[in-house]
């Protein structure tokens, strides 16, 4: 009996160790399959879903940043109509029908078939040999559509260009329609035209430059000033003002100043221009933009419905010099690349003893 108990044990020993032999060689012979695939019931190599133990994520998975999802070989994201859009990678036939955008392209290492007029203080460089298909304000369908494009980035903020969107896409033509109007909206611009572009190199330089020259700007303006601002929005035509919702009233709100024309709940009242509300709030610093090409013409006008007017010269920030006409090139058009400099011109002026 005691034979019998021990020969059955020295099988069993056996077996285990040709089952252990077994396993060892079969996965010898899978040492060439990538992690992540197995081999199906005849023998080929098939995909396996339910393991990824081994797979680089931020290669196999979507990535998704500012509203913005990446995938293998395009790219996803919700417009300004508020429709979601998703846009095929590297396109080779692309018009920009807005010059900020276009600026922002082709630092993303875009190229262009087609652009509106350039604008003086704003040109782009590596697109001057596109062909002109009119102004951002009146672009010409006619002519975009001979240039066959794939893709038509266009601006919500003209009515011309929203009403060429449905006819592109009738056309089977991509279009990426666009607000841009605070910081936020850039560093989206900058990481959708990457990803089409596949140039993340560009991506994280602009992104991390750019950020990390605001933040650290805003972090150190102070807090305990409070000056009052002004933003007068001066054209041939007329003068309004502007609050915090827009690209320089975000600037002077992010460094901490107070716009007097934020307090206007009337959105119907929010741009007008009045005299006997500005001496009442008697803002510490006045900042001009302008609009136009014609700068005498502004300038008349500015003189002519703001500064003849005998109560401006009271005002403290017309006495004490800080009455500031803005450079077009950061203050009118969007800054893009530049942010970090806008915030720090704006800064220097409100804050000389910090930041000069």
């Amino acid at each position: 009996m005691k034979k019998s108990r021990l020969l059955s044990f020295l099988l069993v020993i056996i077996m285990i160790s040709a089952i252990f032999a077994g396993c060892s060689q079969n996965n010898g012979a899978k040492g060439d399959i990538p992690s992540g695939v197995n081999e199906g019931s005849n023998g080929d190599v098939k995909d396996n879903e339910d393991s990824k133990v081994n797979e680089d994520p931020e290669s196999n998975q979507p990535v998704s940043e500012y509203g913005v999802t990446i995938n293998e070989n395009n790219v996803v994201f919700t417009d300004a109509r508020g429709e979601e859009v998703t846009i095929k990678k590297n396109p080779q036939r692309v018009v920009c029908l807005y010059n900020s955008y276009l600026d922002i392209w082709d630092s993303c290492g875009g190229k262009v078939i087609g652009r509106v007029e350039e604008a003086e203080e704003k040109p782009v460089e590596n697109a001057m040999s596109a062909e002109v298909v009119g102004t951002s304000g009146a672009p010409s369908l006619e002519k975009v559509l001979a240039l066959e494009p794939e893709l038509v980035i266009v601006t919500n903020g003209f009515k011309a260009q929203v009403d060429m969107v449905p006819i592109f896409e009738q056309n089977n033509i991509q279009v990426i329609s666009l607000t841009n109007d605070y910081l936020e909206d850039y560093y989206k611009s900058v990481r959708l035209f990457t990803a089409i572009t596949e140039r993340e190199d560009l991506y994280e330089k602009h992104i991390s430059e750019v950020k990390k020259g605001v933040d650290a700007i805003i972090e150190k303006a102070p807090t305990d000033k409070n000056y009052k601002t002004l933003i007068i929005f001066a054209t041939a035509k007329n003068i309004t003002v502007r609050n915090s919702e827009t690209m320089v009233g975000e600037m002077l709100k992010d460094l901490n100043t107070i716009n007097i024309s934020d307090a206007e709940t009337d959105p119907a009242n929010a741009k007008v221009f009045s005299m006997e509300k500005i001496i009442h709030e008697d803002p510490d610093f006045i900042f001009v933009q302008t609009m136009g090409s014609d700068k005498e013409k502004i300038m008349e006008r500015l003189k002519q419905d703001v500064e003849d007017n005998p109560a401006w010269a009271s005002l403290t920030a017309v006495k004490e010099g800080r009455y500031i006409v803005l450079p077009k090139d950061l203050y009118l058009y969007k800054p893009n690349a530049r942010y970090a400099e806008a915030y720090e011109g704006l800064a220097k002026i409100l804050y000389p003893e910090i930041f000069n």
